[in-house]
């Protein structure tokens, strides 16, 4: 229980030491970056507990959408990747430190033995038999919770349109498709056969 104990505190300090940098930070991509960590070590947080399937679903789910809000940050604050690069030696014994407070702590988390001992609070279900966590997790979130699962991804959904069309512009000169004309094409103008003579090239 002490390892435990150990592991536990080392994931809480580096989470709650990752948040307030989040909020700290100026640059808006080192605030991501301390997020994905902190992401992390919440999964971390969650393991210990013995609750795997939210521990996956939040490197997953939360750290792909990270990415996809680092891309949004770039195109709407114009972000000059170009310039960060420029100082990109000079943060990486820090990123290299990150990555190496990261990987200490899944040796830990994953050393420590098994993540969550037995107990008469955490005894699963008796009509759930002996399914694991995210079997027991799927029957109920998709029989009594179905429409609430169906109504929380239209709303991400929602936020996915609401984001394109946020960071969506309209520039000059830019050719763009059009599916009406390409749908409506006549096959007998679309495509030009010529003959070629033999040894010789198109004028």
């Amino acid at each position: 229980m002490v390892v435990h104990a150990i592991v536990f505190y080392v994931f809480a300090v580096v989470l709650i030491a990752s948040a307030l940098m989040v909020i700290s930070a100026r640059n808006p991509v080192h605030s991501v970056l301390w997020l994905i960590l902190g992401f992390f070590n919440g999964a971390g947080l969650f393991l210990l507990m013995g609750a795997e399937f939210l521990a996956m679903v939040l490197v997953i789910v939360y750290v792909g959408a990270v990415a996809v809000l680092f891309l949004f940050v770039v195109m709407m604050l114009n972000v000059n990747v170009a310039r960060l690069r420029q100082g990109f030696l000079d943060y990486l014994p820090i990123g290299a430190g990150v990555g190496l407070v990261l990987l200490g702590e899944l040796l830990l988390a994953f050393g420590a033995g098994p993540f969550h001992a037995p107990s008469s609070a955490g005894a699963p279900d008796p009509g759930m038999g002996a399914a694991t966590n995210t079997e027991a997790i799927g029957q109920v979130l998709y029989t009594d919770y179905v429409y609430l699962f169906q109504g929380a991804g239209i709303v991400l959904l929602i936020g996915m349109v609401g984001s394109i069309l946020l960071t969506l512009r309209h520039r000059p000169g830019v050719r763009r498709q059009d599916v009406h004309d390409q749908t409506h094409r006549d096959p007998r103008t679309a495509v030009t056969l010529k003959k070629v003579p033999t040894g010789e090239g198109l004028g």
